[in-house]
């Protein structure tokens, strides 16, 4: 967390060629009408999402829903590998509404490869929309080569079968009967999935371009795809929570190189920041909260 509190507050300045004290002028000037826009924008991708997991765990409530993945991205922004730690929240929170084992091992393997698909189409959705131009050959050979290790890991995972061949006893039963029980899952709701993501998707670029547009940068619908493929490949870094600095100094970077504005750009793309990440984390600690009050009364 420090090393990504230092790529923030020394590096940003650098990558972006812009004092802070032009940056906080800048967020200093967003209008509280534009921040309350802003916020209903980003709970409403964030319900989006739970699309996502309701179709992945049948019978998960989309109010449940909103509350795991608050919980679950709260953990996960604040440790490396944090993801994992993320997993086994919602698993103890699944499991008190009356989700078994298996169910959440195939909602958590599920949405994970509906995310990777996510991720895999954004930078072909940007090359569809503007192609190498914009973004540039070393990131674009970043990004295809990430979006081809995705690529692998979602056939890995979707393909269980050589897992099952390679195991024996009861190892090898709970393997197929997962396989089994993620092809249904798949079968069954893939549309509803595929629609929550999409719309999640769509409403977090739309954040992305609102928060640049209220610190003063106007982008192609070209750049923005650009950009905003580029801000969700690096929250993939691990070696901080959540991508945290990473994928802030990589769109600045990307977002200067196109030629916009400095000191708006930096500003609207930590205004992003504060919303996909920072935001996130006490949201999640009051669902957690709330789930741990309910438990401890219903007990």
């Amino acid at each position: 967390m420090a090393f990504a509190v230092w790529l923030v507050v020394a590096l940003v300045p650098k990558v972006g060629g812009v004092g802070w004290a032009t940056i906080t002028d800048h967020l200093a000037a967003v209008s509280a009408a534009a921040l309350a826009g802003l916020t209903a924008l980003w709970l409403a991708g964030l319900w989006a999402y739970t699309y996502v997991l309701t179709g992945s765990l049948p019978g998960l409530r989309n109010t449940q829903a909103f509350s795991l993945n608050a919980a679950g991205s709260a953990v996960s922004n604040l440790f490396p590998f944090g993801g994992a730690a993320g997993v086994a929240v919602t698993a103890v929170m699944a499991s008190s509404w009356g989700h078994t084992a298996r169910a959440i091992t195939t909602s958590t393997i599920v949405s994970g490869l509906w995310n990777a698909l996510g991720r895999v189409a954004l930078p072909l959705v940007a090359l569809a929309v503007q192609g190498a131009a914009v973004l540039g050959r070393t990131v674009l050979a970043a990004t295809l080569t990430t979006a081809v290790a995705l690529v692998v890991t979602v056939a890995a995972l979707t393909r269980l079968r050589w897992l099952s061949g390679v195991l024996r006893g009861r190892a090898r039963r709970f393997v197929v009967r997962l396989r089994r029980q993620n092809a249904q899952v798949i079968r069954r709701n893939w549309a509803k999935m595929t629609t929550g993501m999409v719309a999640y998707l769509a409403l977090q670029a739309l954040l992305l371009w609102c928060c640049l547009a209220v610190t003063g940068v106007e982008l192609s619908p070209g750049a923005l795809v650009a950009a905003f493929a580029v801000s969700r490949l690096l929250t993939l870094a691990v070696v901080t929570p959540g991508g945290f600095g990473v994928s802030e100094n990589g769109t600045i970077a990307l977002l200067v190189a196109l030629g916009t504005p400095a000191g708006p750009a930096v500003a609207g793309v930590l205004l992003f920041a504060v919303f996909t990440y920072l935001a996130e984390i006490p949201m999640g600690g009051v669902a957690w909260l709330n789930w741990s009050v309910r438990r401890a009364r219903s007990a």
